[in-house]
C-alpha cells in the first residue's frame, strides 16, 4: 500500500492535540489530514476541543465532520496551529499561500502559542524562492501595488481563477511574487508589508515551533531547532 507522507505527517501532528484546546485549522492538502483525524478522535476518544478555521474551505469540511468551531469574538488565544507550507528553509521560515489563506494564516498562527508545521521531504528547502511568494493587496488599485512590489526587486504576476481574478475569503486579490533566492526572509517580509496596498505576504517568520516531516518511506522527522533540514 503506497504511504501518504501528507497523511503521516498531518495525523501525527493532530496527537499533538490535547483536550481543553483552542486548535487552529490550516488550510490545503497536508492539513486536511490533521482535519480528518481530529475529527477521528472527537467522535472516537470523546476529544474536547474548540477550533478556529484558516479559511471558508477548512470552516466548511470541519463543520461537515462535526468539528466544533469558535472564533476571535469569543477566544483571543490559540493554543495550537496545525497547517501546511509550500516550502520551508532551515531557519523555520515559510512560505505559504499558494491555496491563497495567507491572511487567515499568519493572523491565527500569531495568536497561537505553538504552531506545527506538516510538509512532505519536496517542501524543505536550503533557501526560499523557488515557489513563487504569495502577496494579498487589496483590488484598489492592485496595478500600482505589483509596480511597488516589481520596484523591491521582483517580478509579479495577478493571480487568476477559471472565473476571473482570484479573490480571497478577505475579498483582495492575489499577486505571486518571483524574487529569486531569499537571502534574507524578515527583511523581505517587512518591506513588502511596508508597501501601501499590500495586507499580508506569505513570508511566515519566526512563527513556526515545529516541523513535522512525513517522508516517502512512511516514517517521519520532527524538529523543534532550526538547523538542517535537507
Amino acid at each position: 500500500m503506497a504511504v501518504n507522507p501528507k497523511q503521516t505527517a498531518g495525523e501525527r501532528a493532530a496527537d499533538y492535540v490535547s483536550d481543553g484546546m483552542i486548535v487552529g485549522l490550516g488550510t490545503g492538502s497536508t492539513a486536511y489530514f490533521a482535519i480528518v483525524r481530529l475529527a477521528e478522535r472527537i467522535r472516537d476518544e470523546g476529544l474536547g476541543i474548540r477550533c478556529i478555521p484558516t479559511s471558508e474551505r477548512s470552516a466548511t469540511l470541519a463543520r461537515e465532520l462535526g468539528i466544533p468551531l469558535t472564533s476571535f469574538a469569543e477566544v483571543l488565544h490559540v493554543d495550537v496551529t496545525i497547517d501546511g507550507a509550500d516550502e520551508v528553509d532551515p531557519a523555520f521560515n515559510l512560505v505559504k499561500g499558494g491555496g491563497g489563506a495567507l491572511l487567515r494564516e499568519k493572523f491565527v498562527a500569531s495568536a497561537s502559542e505553538t504552531e506545527l508545521i506538516i510538509v512532505d521531504e519536496t517542501k524543505l528547502k536550503k533557501r526560499l524562492g523557488a515557489f513563487p511568494l504569495p502577496v494579498e493587496v487589496v483590488p484598489f488599485g492592485w496595478q500600482l501595488t505589483r509596480q511597488r512590489l516589481q520596484q523591491l526587486g521582483g517580478e509579479a504576476r495577478f493571480r487568476s481563477s477559471d472565473n476571473g481574478a482570484f479573490v480571497t475569503d478577505n475579498g483582495n486579490y492575489i499577486l505571486d511574487c518571483s524574487f529569486g533566492a531569499i537571502d534574507d526572509p524578515p527583511e523581505l517580509e517587512r518591506r513588502i508589508v511596508g508597501t501601501c496596498g499590500v495586507v499580508e505576504c506569505g513570508l511566515f517568520t519566526g512563527l513556526a515551533t515545529r516541523i513535522i516531516i512525513g517522508k516517502s518511506d512512511g516514517g517521519l522527522e520532527e524538529r523543534t531547532e532550526p538547523g538542517t533540514l535537507s
